[in-house]
């Protein structure tokens, strides 16, 4: 039986796939946060290189993959992926599982997919400074990487629960020369607002985001990017999903389901909107596609389909998404990519339609199968990464009861060699379950935009 297929240089994409022409509805567009109005692609020009504008707003299928963005590409990819057999033999299972592994980038994740390309027309537009956020680290340092291959200067907003857990993800993105802050911080003013309302805050991407963008908006000679939930990079992501068809089929399989975690939904796109492509052309209908998050932020499973702000302080241009709130504060899982309020608009369309489904897992659930993973398949995965882990878990022992051959594939989007204390506390038995109750989404969710007549959904 072949373990994994490795693709040469030579299989790498030419071209992004962009899922927006294939949606089945209008994908509803970004609001001016100021006016609540439609957004011009103009608007975004203090913020965005215009290449990157075009990216958010193309509607074309296919989009070339620049050829320096290529051969940085190369440093790592085309990634493996692997038929996981020890793990099916550990499940007792009639079920094929294969994994894409993401953690052979430098940075560790997926996250270099999109981060190179955003610094890439940074560099070619002049830009001389990149601000951006960080959850658990994984964004931060491969917009830290990205930034060094191109001679930008890079400040990174880390989230503040994250920053105390894992300081290792710091040390990695000053190696590569950026600067890093724990968020909220006194740098800001919206990071000075809620030190002033919540002075042991443990931070929030979306308070991250606030930061990151007023300190690009200050100067001149800075942009902002941003790491997962916008149209571009979960179109930077699609090279996942291309490599992933080509190997399954050189194994002679097509998966039954394609499941990965949803934070923003960047490594999900990312794999699974080519094979969703198969679906909505009616080659492939009844492939099903599962994404999983945390009960502690539950945006998919709980939140509310609306018009919302990506980050705290407003200052972005509301999405209409599965939200829980721009205020709302997750509970500090160490999935700290995955503490998000918000989804990709796209992501939440085709879960609206039927054509995604959504889980949600308790923390020890998901470090439970971890474990398993690391004891059968020998690979120690990111938090985050375990959550789709998980959800490939309860697909492969549902084969089972049904007595079925059935092809899973799922997305390990990072290693999880920078995590070792919190599987030290899970292994201690100390790991706890956050939960979030109905009355706290509520209660975030009092405070959403209201946009005019004319421009909401």
């Amino acid at each position: 039986m072949q373990k994994r297929v490795l693709l040469s240089e030579n299989d790498l994409p030419d071209r992004w796939y962009n899922i927006i022409p294939d949606l089945p509805a209008p994908l509803p567009g970004p609001l001016n946060p100021a006016t609540l109005e439609p957004l011009k692609p103009q608007d975004l020009a203090a913020l965005l290189p215009q290449k990157i504008i075009e990216h958010e707003f193309s509607q074309e299928r296919w989009v070339d993959i620049p050829e320096r963005v290529r051969d940085v590409y190369k440093i790592w990819r085309p990634s493996p992926l692997v038929r996981a057999s020890e793990l099916e033999r550990a499940l007792d299972t009639p079920a094929h599982i294969y994994f894409k592994y993401e953690g052979v980038s430098p940075s560790g994740s997926h996250k270099p997919n999109t981060a190179v390309v955003q610094a890439y027309y940074a560099a070619e537009e002049g830009v001389r400074r990149l601000t951006t956020e960080t959850g658990a680290g994984q964004w931060g340092s491969a917009l830290s990487f990205a930034g060094s291959l191109f001679g930008l200067e890079v400040n990174v907003y880390m989230v503040k629960a994250s920053f105390e857990q894992k300081p290792y993800r710091k040390s990695l993105m000053q190696s590569w020369g950026a600067q890093v802050f724990a968020s909220p911080t006194a740098r800001t003013e919206s990071g000075r607002d809620i030190l002033a309302q919540h002075p042991d805050s443990p931070g929030s991407i979306g308070i991250a985001i606030s930061e990151a963008v007023e300190d690009a908006l200050s100067r001149d000679d800075t942009k902002f990017a941003l790491g997962s939930i916008m149209n571009n990079v979960l179109l930077h992501q699609s090279v996942i999903g291309l490599e992933a068809k080509k190997q399954m089929e050189i194994m002679g399989e097509y998966p039954d389901a394609v499941v990965a975690c949803v934070g923003g939904g960047s490594n999900f796109a990312g794999l699974a909107y080519p094979f969703l492509q198969d679906r909505l052309n009616g080659e492939r209908p009844r492939t099903r596609f599962i994404a999983a998050e945390p009960e502690a932020c539950p945006t998919l499973t709980r939140g509310k389909l609306a018009y919302d702000f990506p980050d705290t302080a407003g200052l972005t241009p509301p999405l209409y998404m599965h939200t829980l709130g721009h205020d709302f504060i997750p509970g500090s899982i160490h999935a700290g990519g995955l503490r998000y309020h918000g989804d990709a608009p796209s992501l939440c369309l085709l879960k609206e339609h039927g054509l995604i489904e959504a889980r949600a897992f308790p923390q020890t659930e998901v470090f439970e199968a971890a474990v398993r993973f690391a004891r059968s398949e020998g690979f120690v995965i990111a938090p985050e990464s375990a959550h789709g882990l998980q959800a490939a878990v309860v697909e492969a022992l549902a084969a089972r009861e049904a007595g079925e051959q059935r092809v899973i594939l799922f997305n390990i989007s990072g290693h999880g060699n920078f995590d070792l204390a919190a599987f030290d506390s899970f292994l201690a038995g100390t790991l706890e379950n956050p939960t979030v109750t109905d009355e706290q989404i509520a209660a975030s969710l009092g405070n959403l935009p209201s946009p005019s007549p004319s421009a909401a959904v």
